[in-house]
């Protein structure tokens, strides 16, 4: 009897569904037929059921009308509808080369030899790896081969790898920027790791405090590109982190998500470049191109790739072998560098006629950041970064407030919005700058 009234309320048995005759159920459950002429008429008596006269008995339709009625999940108040997004880290999605990618899909699944259909080697495809390998020493400097690169679905799956290949060896703490992306401090949490604050100032973070900490045993920084503050490490600490990991046998996350791009000058080499053996670098398409295709990459020191490989094989992730195929195809061919030229002169233009039309229609308004990546920093007088948040979406308009990117126990009391200035289409662009305007003005 229960278990009619569970199926009834859970929309198992939908009001109007007719029960099998007595005679049939009490055969099926090989109980006597009397037992369930009782149940049927204590559940017709509750209401639960109908008997319909020379038609058998069904699920009771008012019983279903108050079950869905108590049932029925309270609706979530109706957000603003967005317009315009320019939130940090997303792309211009509709500049994706379709037609490049389409070709190298075309070209690497008609020529893959039969074992790339089967189970995927939870390092990656060695033509990807070799490809992401060359690729990284050319354009950022990396000290990489075929060997120490390991494929992966992008930053926050590499982190996660490594914080477990941490845990696993007795690192109990990591360093992290005060401002970093929002999902860094889970992913070490996620790991058993501990993490511990670096202040970050206009030359990056401050590594000072480091040799202060002596169970701290990594680090992770975004050194390019300080996300989301937008200053690049200054040399000096560049080298003071490099050689603390020497001193103490540690290790550097290097997270460049977004170093290819630099407008006013060539990129920044990498930091991994003054240490293969200190540094482990993680990299993605996720900004080049789009995160859709989930394919990203470490660069790890030798002895770590086995741990690292094994971590992954256990988790059952991998990134499909079309899509790790398809990549290298797309390096190889040249087609990856043509597209992150396009791609940055579009940001280029698009970040100065963004600061040339705050400074002139918002001179109060503070832009900073430097010349690089895919966002600013707004700062304004009197303006809390929630209130800025809650007026663009008065505009329509999605940003984010750098609180979002705070740690817990963070002492800065800095405050304003994170604004990207890719994701919009090029139709759309100008209407989102319009937007970001009218709500800061």
């Amino acid at each position: 009897m229960d278990a009619f009234r569970e199926a009834i309320r859970s929309g198992r048995l939908a009001a109007g569904t007719r029960l099998p005759p007595s005679r049939a159920l009490a055969a099926d459950l090989g109980v006597g037929r009397s037992t369930v002429v009782r149940v049927y008429s204590e559940l017709i008596n509750e209401g639960w059921l109908t008997a319909l006269h020379g038609s058998g008995t069904e699920v009771s339709r008012r019983s279903a009308e108050l079950t869905t009625k108590r049932a029925r999940p309270r609706v979530p108040a109706v957000r603003p509808r967005l317009v315009h997004d320019l939130r940090p880290g997303y792309p211009d999605l509709s500049s994706f080369p379709r037609d490049e990618w389409v070709r190298a899909v075309k070209r690497t699944v008609s020529n893959a030899p039969f074992e790339a259909f089967g189970y995927i080697d939870p390092q990656g495809r060695s033509e990807l790896r070799d490809a992401v390998a060359r690729y990284l020493a050319r354009a950022r400097g990396l000290q990489a081969h075929t060997d120490n690169v390991v494929v992966c679905s992008g930053a926050a799956e590499g982190l996660r790898l490594v914080a477990a290949v941490l845990a696993n060896a007795g690192v109990t703490k990591v360093a992290i920027e005060e401002f970093c992306l929002h999902t860094q401090r889970p992913a070490l949490l996620k790991a058993g790791l501990e993490p511990v604050l670096l202040p970050v100032d206009a030359d990056g973070a401050d590594l000072s405090a480091l040799d202060e900490m002596p169970d701290v045993g990594a680090v992770v920084l975004t050194p390019s590109h300080q996300f989301p503050l937008g200053v690049a490490l200054q040399s000096d600490r560049r080298a003071a982190v490099v050689d603390w990991a020497r001193r103490r046998g540690t290790l550097v996350i290097e997270d460049d998500y977004d170093g290819e791009f630099r407008y006013d000058r060539s990129p920044v080499g990498a930091l991994q470049g003054l240490d293969h053996d200190r540094v482990v670098y993680m990299g993605t398409a996720s900004k080049s191109l789009a995160p859709g295709l989930r394919v990203g990459w470490l660069v790890v020191p030798d002895r770590l790739v086995g741990p690292i490989v094994e971590e992954k094989g256990w988790a059952e992730e991998s990134v499909g072998f079309v899509n790790q195929l398809a990549m290298a195809d797309f390096i190889e061919s040249g087609a990856y560098d043509r597209h992150i030229r396009a791609m940055r002169a579009q940001y280029r233009r698009r970040l100065q006629q963004l600061v040339e039309t705050i400074g002139r229609e918002c001179p109060t308004t503070r832009v900073t950041g430097m010349s690089a990546g895919l966002h600013v920093l707004l700062e304004q007088p009197g303006r809390g970064g929630a209130e800025l948040v809650r007026r663009a979406a008065r505009e329509q308009l999605a940003i984010e407030p750098l609180a979002l990117f705070r740690n817990p126990g963070s002492t800065s009391d800095r405050d304003g919005v994170a604004v990207g200035f890719a994701a919009p289409s090029a139709s759309g662009w100008s209407g989102a700058l319009d937007a970001l305007v009218q709500a800061i003005r």
